[in-house]
């Protein structure tokens, strides 16, 4: 009975982390404060930092030079940090009383922001990465968000374009419900993170990053929470992405954990009651790190639980396995989520490796296709 009970135990924790805790936001969020936008016009300065960018970085100047912004209140810094490819010779081609070019030895994003927050101007920082192309509109609509005098930092939304390959509609899907969750985060008080290539903060709360710190776009927006901002998203304003395939996937999601597992010792006033949203970062954050923990539990449990308990929990595993072991052979829309979800789960697991390794190792490339039809 003990076993049974460590099993459902771990049973209640995966469908709280998955649903439960999504559903209670959900319904939190209806009783959320609104944002008063308005029409402003503050100077920007754009932030743009790049590795090896070459295959986007052409359309990604074209996509912020072609805003509905006033250009005259708008300059650009492009940081090409540590590139080997043509980044550098393109960046060049565009400098201009608008746009300047620096080139960085290489110390990762965190390090290129915090070089770059003292040598801009901009009342608002539009912090964008290189592969995403901008909507004509997301900086108005980004910008007028600061209106509200108390939102510090807003985050756009990544719209992820139809995938070729079922494992690349996975992945979809899944940032289909991340936006769902980050969404009703904004509603009810404010996000958990920015979405990296796509958010604005007040220049004024800018701080400089932590040497090798991974995330940046939970860093500082949080920063400017703990000052008593709120960080909210801008469902309108859109960017748009390439999908991924699982591998690149996975190896981002390693990145991405670690870099949670990092915050909790370079902020650990996240997971206290300083922080007006812990409960928010207990059941999200570090709930998803806990999934393949629950996940081992479950079934570590089950050869001791009784009958007929050990048939259904065995059997409901066998499927639930199964399915992700058939798409690796043969994916289809039916397998593929169990296999997509099972890698994220997996990279959740590697991204304790941050405690032994390099964190700056942990960013890799990540590789995308053209959508499909394309």
């Amino acid at each position: 009975m003990i076993a049974l009970a460590l099993a459902l135990t771990g049973i209640a924790a995966v469908c709280y982390v998955l649903v439960g805790y999504p559903l209670l936001l959900a319904a939190l969020a209806r009783r959320g404060a609104p944002v008063h936008k308005r029409p402003i016009r503050p100077t920007v300065s754009v932030i743009l930092p790049v590795r090896n960018g070459a295959p986007w970085l052409e359309q990604k100047i074209r996509s912020i030079l072609g805003q509905d912004y006033p250009a005259e209140l708008v300059d650009i810094l492009i940081l090409s940090d540590g590139s080997n490819d043509a980044t550098d010779e393109i960046a060049l081609s565009f400098a201009g009383p608008r746009i300047r070019f620096e080139r960085l030895s290489g110390g990762g994003k965190g390090a290129a922001l915090s070089y770059a927050f003292p040598r801009v101007s901009g009342e608002i920082l539009l912090l964008t990465d290189v592969r995403q192309e901008l909507a004509p509109d997301c900086l108005r609509l980004l910008v007028e968000c600061f209106a509200d005098p108390v939102v510090g930092a807003v985050s756009g939304d990544l719209v992820i374009r139809r995938g070729a390959t079922t494992g690349e509609e996975s992945t979809g899907v899944y940032w289909r419900y991340e936006s769902w969750i980050r969404r009703n985060l904004s509603q009810y008080d404010s996000l958990l993170g920015a979405t990296g290539p796509i958010y604005a903060l007040r220049s004024s709360l800018a701080v400089l990053i932590p040497p090798h710190t991974l995330l940046d776009d939970v860093y500082l927006p949080m920063e400017s929470l703990r000052r008593g901002y709120r960080l909210i998203q801008e469902p309108a304003a859109k960017a748009y992405d390439f999908p991924t395939a699982l591998d690149s996937e996975f190896r981002r999601k390693v990145r991405t954990q670690a870099g949670i597992y990092q915050l909790f010792r370079l902020s650990p006033w996240i997971l206290t009651p300083a922080n007006r949203l812990w409960f928010h970062w207990y059941s999200l954050k570090l709930g998803r790190l806990s999934l393949p923990f629950f996940l081992l539990l479950i079934a570590l449990a089950t050869p001791f639980t009784p009958v007929p308990w050990l048939w259904i929990l065995s059997a409901g595993q066998l499927a639930f396995y199964g399915a992700a072991a058939v798409d690796t052979v043969a994916s289809s829309r039916l397998t593929a989520p169990f296999r997509a979800f099972l890698i994220l789960v997996g990279a959740a697991l590697v991204s304790v490796s941050v405690f032994f390794v390099n964190p700056l190792s942990l960013w890799k490339e990540t590789k995308v296709s053209s959508p499909a039809g394309k």
